[in-house]
């Protein structure tokens, strides 16, 4: 809702009705403006992954172990302050190891003792840079009190020593000392890192994405750029059949239908009798096994890798139907089932025939192949009515478009997850829809606001809008594709690797060079000569360097998802930016949480000081302080007319 500045004054005089009520709040933001920036942290490309982005988030990309090495060196031995460090990752699991270690009740009340004294003083350090009034409200409610008077209480002064120690002994006595560790700890995961942005894809591939989601709604402050599997997800909600089929398939091909299912509560019962129907066990269609625990065997395997066929040759003919609908998309080289031969045992592509692998033709018309059979047409209705319904998904997508965008500007940083879509000279590319072309910010702001319509508005199915949802996927000039075609089709059924390659856009070549990189912050209104490009999409390969174009482009997807990191090598990047500067943080790939617990193995390896500040960054500097200091100007005029 717009406001005017007359509605904007009449709102300030009513919560600041008087002259001391005006006076205070102006000193209270300015002193904020001079506090030192707050650390944000940069994800990408988590992939499913829950347990490793789990543990990041409670080691904050390993700021805590720094912390702690600044604040006990010297006082704590480096196994002690490891053994702290996962104290504070992981409280509960923690405290009861540690607990079942003591045999005599005075060296586990001693134990008690020392933790609150450290975790108390870690609180303190890890809450310099904000107010009491923001620290008070990361506390555990129930222990506010307890936990101010013991924070910033004088310890030194006799008259009340025996008062804090009558609330430390009590706080055991009562048996509430569990409580209140675990409360502390996660205050500490809290300020430590004041703001998270995830730059894309937090589905497909790994299994757990609705607990991912289901942490970040829980988050304290969050935002978040939409990946291109991610708009699968959102497409399914908004009544897109293609991506129903998309991310159906993707889900059978690395074994996750179980997200489909158990998580969102979709019965695949229909999908699976089709495929039992028509399809034969097929190799080609086996799945990906990125979780040895969940590998599936005997019939489980042989349903899977059936319904994965069913659902990948209704993806093709429904996606042969779009770009017919669609032919301003210009994607008719991605028809393909007509070219196949009437024995379907091999394909003519451009002028080349290659013999089939892996075929699995039995529902395609060779007269009609783009035509459903009316129980894949029933099958894909319902599975599509059924994301539209999901309760749990919507709840999901709901906070998705909340918190989500194309893209995001940001205390002087462009946040995408694919690409500025451009020719190899540089020059900006995109779409052209009902005559008018887009390319640029344009075309985000285009595409976001037809994401957002077809979300919202009743699901028509192949409107204009819900198509450019499948676009958005797959398309030649979607920014979150990057590439000329998606050769999905290839990869299944033509052995001949050439056919597999997938043409990258320019830009991911000419991101190494500075001048471009300028030109896509101008673009964007962001100040080239201080701003940056944090990308995500790509995984950075083996002896690949992240940081690009004389530091000016930061990639940050380097593995999260296990699919990528034999390419990779690693377990993914993860970026900080606090007052000092930007520090990109190698990450080395996870294991399981139970293992991260008991033999206390982080993954942080190394951090890269990217940009180093020549004096400490201020609120004042940064988008909030933008904010406060208009407030700040409002006030003062408010002020001059009591």
């Amino acid at each position: 809702m717009f406001i005017t500045q007359e509605l904007e004054r009449e709102l300030l005089q009513e919560k600041y009705p008087t002259r001391e009520a005006v006076t205070t709040e102006i000193i209270n933001l300015e002193a904020i403006l001079n506090l030192p920036k707050s650390t944000e942290a940069f994800m990408s490309d988590i992939h499913g992954e829950f347990a490793a982005f789990d543990h990041i988030l409670r080691n904050a990309s390993g700021n805590i172990t720094i912390k702690i090495q600044d604040l006990f060196n010297g006082k704590m031995t480096p196994k002690t302050q490891k053994q702290f460090a996962f104290l504070i990752y992981y409280p509960t699991e923690r405290v009861r190891i540690i607990k079942n270690s003591f045999d005599d009740p005075d060296d586990l009340k001693q134990w008690y003792l020392d933790t609150f004294e450290n975790l108390l003083d870690m609180l303190k350090y890890c809450a310099t840079k904000y107010t009491r009034s923001k620290v008070r409200k990361a506390m555990a409610p129930e222990f506010v009190y307890i936990t101010e008077e013991l924070l910033y209480g004088d310890f030194s002064t006799e008259d009340k020593h025996k008062y804090y120690a009558q609330i430390t002994d009590d706080i055991i006595g009562l048996k509430t000392a569990d409580q209140f560790i675990i409360a502390l700890c996660h205050t500490i995961q809290r300020l430590v890192v004041d703001h998270l942005h995830v730059v894309g894809d937090i589905y497909d591939r790994g299994p757990a994405p609705d607990k991912i989601m289901d942490r970040l709604m829980r988050h304290h402050s969050v935002d978040l750029q939409w990946g291109n599997h991610d708009i699968l997800w959102l497409g399914g909600a908004a009544g897109s059949s293609l991506c129903v089929a998309n991310l159906l398939r993707i889900c059978a091909r690395y074994n996750n239908l179980s997200i489909v299912e158990d998580a969102y509560g979709i019965n695949l019962r229909h999908l699976s009798l089709l495929a039992e129907k028509y399809y034969q066990d097929n190799p080609g269609f086996a799945p990906k096994i990125m979780h040895e625990d969940r590998r599936p065997v005997g019939a489980e395997l042989t349903q899977l890798t059936k319904i994965h066929q069913a659902i990948a040759i209704i993806q093709f003919k429904l996606e042969g139907q779009a770009i017919d609908r669609r032919p301003e998309f210009k994607m008719t080289k991605r028809k393909l089932l007509d070219k196949l031969s009437d024995d379907r045992q091999s394909i003519t592509l451009d002028g080349k025939t290659y013999p089939i692998i892996n075929g699995c033709f039995q529902t395609v018309d060779p007269k009609d192949p783009y035509t459903l059979l009316p129980e894949e047409q029933d099958v894909i209705d319902q599975l599509t009515q059924a994301f539209v319904n999901s309760e749990k998904l919507h709840k999901h997508m709901d906070f998705f478009m909340k918190k989500g965008s194309m893209y995001l500007t940001y205390n002087g940083n462009l946040l995408i997850h694919g690409c500025v879509p451009v020719n190899p000279k540089g020059e900006m590319e995109g779409l052209r829809l009902n005559g008018k072309l887009y390319k640029g910010k344009a075309l985000f702001d285009l595409l976001e606001q037809n994401l957002r319509t077809s979300y919202f508005k009743s699901k028509n199915g192949d409107d204009l809008s819900t198509d450019l949802l499948w676009y958005l996927w797959t398309g030649p000039e979607s920014p979150l594709f990057g590439k000329r075609a998606m050769t999905t089709f290839e990869r299944y059924f033509i052995e001949d690797k050439a056919t597999h390659v997938e043409v990258t856009n320019s830009y991911y070549k000419l991101r190494h060079e500075a001048w471009f990189i300028e030109n896509i912050l101008k673009e964007f209104g962001v100040d080239a000569d201080t701003g940056h490009v944090i990308n995500g999409h790509t995984p950075v390969k083996k002896g690949q360097s992240p940081i690009l174009a004389d530091g000016k482009m930061l990639v940050i997807d380097g593995g999260f998802a296990r699919a990528y990191q034999k390419t990779t090598g690693i377990g993914g990047y993860t970026l900080l930016y606090n007052s000092y500067g930007l520090q990109l943080v190698t990450l080395q790939p996870f294991t399981t949480r139970a293992n991260a617990i008991a033999q206390l193995s982080d993954i942080v390896s190394t951090k890269h000081v990217v940009e180093q500040e020549l004096a400490r960054k201020t609120v004042a500097e940064t988008d909030i302080g933008t904010k406060l200091k208009r407030q700040v100007r409002q006030l003062q005029e408010l002020l001059e007319d009591m």
